[in-house]
C-alpha cells in the first residue's frame, strides 16, 4: 500500500509540474490572459487526475509536498530584492506611495461594491482581505467578522484575474517602469502577481515582492478600519 500511495504522489507531482512546463511553453509562444500558467495549468492538472482516476483524494498528498515548497520559494524572493537593492531603495518612497493607495483603493472599492449590489455583510467583510496574501488574509478573517475559507478563495480569485488582466492592461496605460509594473502587480495579485512579475524581469519582480509584503501589512492594519466605515 504504501509503495502504491510513494507511486501515486510521485506521478501527481510530476503530472504538476508537467502541466506548469507546458503552461509556460505555450505561454511563451501564444503570450495571453488565457495562456497565465495558473491559469492553465490548473484545468489541465484537473482534466489529468480525473481521467487517471486519480482522483482529488490521490492527489491531496502531492499537493501538500508542492504547497511545502512555497516557504523555501517565498524566502528565495529575496534573492532578487538584495540583488536590485539599491533601485528599489531609491524608488522606496513612490513604490510605497503606490502600494498604500493602490491597497486602500482595492479594499474600499470592493467594499462598497458588495454593499452596492446588497450582499451580506460578511461577504463585504471578506472582499476588504482579498489583495492580502493567503495565508495573511485567512488569519485577519476573524478580525473582520469574515469567513476563512470564503476569504481564500476571493484571493485566489482575485490574484488569478489579476495575475491574467494585469500586465496587458498596464501594457495598454503604457506602464513600462519595472518597479511600476511589479509594485502594481504585486499590490493587487501578491503571490501570483509576484510569479508573473519575474517573468518579466529581476527587478520586476523584486519590486512585486515588496509590494506584495507591504500591502499584507497594510490590509491587516486597514481592513477592520475599512469594515467598520463602509460595510
Amino acid at each position: 500500500m504504501s509503495a502504491r500511495i510513494t507511486l501515486l504522489t510521485a506521478t501527481s507531482i510530476a503530472i504538476t509540474v508537467g502541466a506548469y512546463a507546458l503552461s509556460r511553453w505555450i505561454g511563451i509562444r501564444r503570450p495571453s490572459p488565457l495562456t497565465v500558467p495558473v491559469f492553465l495549468a490548473t484545468p489541465m492538472v484537473m482534466v489529468v487526475i480525473t481521467v487517471t482516476h486519480i482522483g482529488l483524494s490521490g492527489y491531496s498528498r502531492a499537493g501538500g509536498i508542492v504547497t511545502y515548497f512555497l516557504g523555501p520559494a517565498t524566502v528565495a524572493l529575496a534573492v532578487p530584492f538584495y540583488r536590485r537593492r539599491r533601485v528599489l531603495l531609491d524608488n522606496m518612497v513612490p513604490l510605497c506611495a503606490g502600494l498604500v493607495t493602490g491597497t486602500v483603493v482595492a479594499m474600499v472599492s470592493a467594499v462598497l461594491l458588495a454593499r452596492l449590489f446588497g450582499q451580506s455583510h460578511a461577504l463585504q467583510a471578506a472582499f476588504s482581505l482579498k489583495t492580502a496574501t493567503a495565508p495573511v488574509a485567512i488569519a485577519e478573517a476573524p478580525q473582520v467578522y469574515a469567513d476563512p475559507t470564503l476569504v481564500a478563495g476571493l484571493v485566489v480569485v482575485s490574484a488569478l484575474l489579476g495575475t491574467m488582466i494585469g500586465p496587458k492592461l498596464l501594457s495598454a496605460l503604457r506602464i513600462k517602469g519595472s518597479v511600476a509594473r511589479g509594485t502594481a502587480l504585486g499590490t493587487i495579485s501578491s503571490g501570483q502577481g509576484v510569479a508573473q512579475s519575474l517573468v518579466e524581469g529581476e527587478l520586476t519582480g523584486a519590486s512585486a515582492s515588496i509590494s506584495m509584503a507591504l500591502a499584507a501589512i497594510v490590509v491587516t492594519l486597514l481592513a477592520p478600519v475599512v469594515v467598520r466605515i463602509f460595510a
